[in-house]
């Protein structure tokens, strides 16, 4: 990927100076940018994206947006975030618990210290090129804290809008920490216009504390045209779980990871993953979980349709650590090939360095099932809805699996608004 570092360097030490940050958050930018000369482009097996257009040398950082709070009594809550403003709704009881929900530049000016403590803690900008380039310019983003012992009945409603008016990459960062014993759900809703041409970046860094319990789920159904590249990962500490439960039902070229770091014994992380491609789109996705620390569990269920002349690409990894007795690492892989121009892959890769341990692994390609298809035929059913029928039943396997009724609900509305939209 060409891009003019001096140009960039350039245009970044300008809007040091315009944006006024505070001084942790301009070190810590400033520290990142250098990054760019001595990290390498990430690496998805079998996925080639260094070509795509990520990098813009038109430097934006945080927008100045407006904040708008509201209470209310119900147990909504809800987050709204455009290119101009972010709107959260919280009940007054919930925020009395002591939680935060605010835009990132907020915290950061409220309490600089958040970029010490937290950012990029979980996802290091020293990790590859993409890490540094979204740390030294994120120019969006939501900040969760959820106090020790608070348990949130409903869940957090986020939705983000990323049509924006210039040309830039929107670089969008969700830092969630999760104190100690607390319970709470994320539905994460992303969203653009036909129009938009603008890449993105996207990042969510979660810290479970210790002993809670953090239930995370994303709908993509993006509209954009320019690629969007994602890192979704979690530090899991003692007896901590993070529940994944990702839908990527995009228009757009998409790159990315997934990843839970155990790092705290007996920690827990399920990611679940379903994708569906169409046209000429290109999909690869690193789905990972490594296992650190003694009698840790990780499970990996990740399912994919391919239609047109798509390509789908998954990499599930589960890697077991020197040390971390007595772990689970488990990892399901399938695709289902709907055209004959499609191209599929499904990699399981298990990495392990200790004896004392379970880990095992399922994965497959193949085309429809004929029988399957002739019996729904045989029925009346016309062929493009039989092969709608076919696709949801194939994937109903992790749908089905989503504790939240209302999150399977619309993950099966997207699914087959977008089936019918490629019949």
């Amino acid at each position: 990927m060409d891009f003019d570092y001096s140009q960039l360097k350039a245009q970044f030490q300008k809007m040091l100076v315009e944006n006024d940050e505070p001084v942790e958050l301009v070190r810590f930018r400033q520290e990142s940018l250098a990054k760019l000369k001595t990290t390498q482009f990430p690496r998805i097996t079998k996925f080639d994206f260094k070509h795509w257009p990520f990098i813009s040398n038109h430097v934006h950082f945080f927008q100045l947006s407006s904040l708008i709070e509201h209470q209310n009594d119900k147990d909504q809550i809800e987050v709204r975030v455009d290119s101009k403003n972010i709107i959260t709704t919280v009940p007054n009881s919930v925020k009395e618990q002591g939680i935060i929900i605010t835009d990132l530049f907020s915290a950061i000016k409220s309490d600089p210290q958040i970029v010490k403590k937290y950012l990029s803690k979980v996802i290091s900008p020293d990790e590859d090129f993409l890490s540094a380039y979204h740390a030294a310019l994120i120019n969006q983003g939501i900040f969760i804290y959820i106090p020790q012992n608070v348990e949130l009945t409903s869940p957090i409603h986020l939705t983000v809008n990323f049509d924006q008016q210039e040309k830039m990459t929107t670089n969008f960062h969700l830092l969630i920490i999760a104190g100690k014993n607390s319970r709470f759900q994320i539905i994460d809703h992303l969203v653009s216009d036909k129009k938009q041409t603008n890449p993105l970046t996207n990042f969510t860094e979660i810290v479970a504390g210790t002993n809670s319990e953090i239930n995370f789920s994303s709908l993509d159904h993006l509209a954009q045209s320019d690629p969007v590249y994602y890192q979704y990962r979690a530090a899991v500490k003692d007896y901590a779980k993070v529940n994944w439960s990702i839908g990527l039902m995009n228009q757009c070229d998409t790159a990315g990871e997934i990843d839970s770091e155990l790092i705290g014994e007996g920690a827990f992380a399920n990611s679940q993953l379903i994708a569906l491609t169409t046209a000429n789109q290109q999909l690869g996705i690193n789905n990972r979980v490594t296992n650190r620390s003694p009698h840790s569990q990780g499970l990996i269920n990740q399912r994919g349709v391919a239609l047109g002349n798509s390509r789908l690409i998954f990499n599930g990894i589960g890697q077991i650590i020197h040390g971390a007795h007595g772990s689970t690492a488990e990892q399901q892989n399938r695709l289902l090939m709907m055209s004959p121009q499609a191209v599929g892959d499904a990699n399981p890769i298990l990495l392990i360095d200790e004896n004392d341990v379970e880990a095992g692994h399922a994965a497959s390609v193949g085309e429809i099932n004929q029988e399957q298809l002739y019996y729904l035929l045989s029925r009346g059913i016309p062929k493009k809805q039989a092969q709608r029928m076919v696709i949801r039943g194939f994937l109903s396997a992790v749908i089905t699996s989503i504790s939240d009724r209302n999150i399977r609900q619309e993950m099966i509305e997207i699914l087959e608004r977008k089936l019918r939209e490629n019949d």
